[in-house]
């Protein structure tokens, strides 16, 4: 059994890595909160060597904030939002935490694109909040 291991909602993509995450945490760029139906996206970053996919993804691209293309990568049978990329870290792959198949392994460990926030999207106090993107 991978250290981490998941998928989307119908079991058509999954994937897995033994590598550890470089960073997490909530994402509440517009985007994001377009993209998930919320305040916020959740996910997990890892090295993109490490992480090994079953099943094919239907990437959809855009420029994000930061000016960089990042593409989101969906199940094309159910729709969800399994992972993301972008060309500004080409070495690192951000995957969902909900679709872990145990979400509560990879903690978030800051909010970015804090500045975006809607008032209603609440998040844990005793995270450390960055306007747009954290330093890398």
């Amino acid at each position: 059994m991978a250290k981490y291991e998941g998928g989307c909602a119908c079991g058509a993509v999954r994937y897995e890595t033994e590598a550890d995450p470089i960073m997490s945490g909530h994402c509440q760029c517009r985007k994001c909160q377009q993209l998930s139906g919320t305040g916020h996206a959740s996910f997990a970053a890892f090295p993109a060597a490490a992480v090994k996919t079953t099943g094919k993804l239907k990437y959809w691209d855009y420029t994000a904030d930061s000016g960089n293309t990042a593409s989101r990568g969906h199940c094309p049978t159910c729709g969800s939002m399994v992972m993301g990329k972008t060309s500004g870290m080409k070495e690192m792959v951000a995957i969902q935490l909900a679709s872990l198949d145990d979400p509560s392994k990879a903690k978030p460990m800051m909010v970015f694109y804090n500045a975006k926030a809607q008032a209603w999207d609440t998040l844990d106090a005793g995270l450390k909040r960055f306007p747009g993107m954290p330093p890398m």
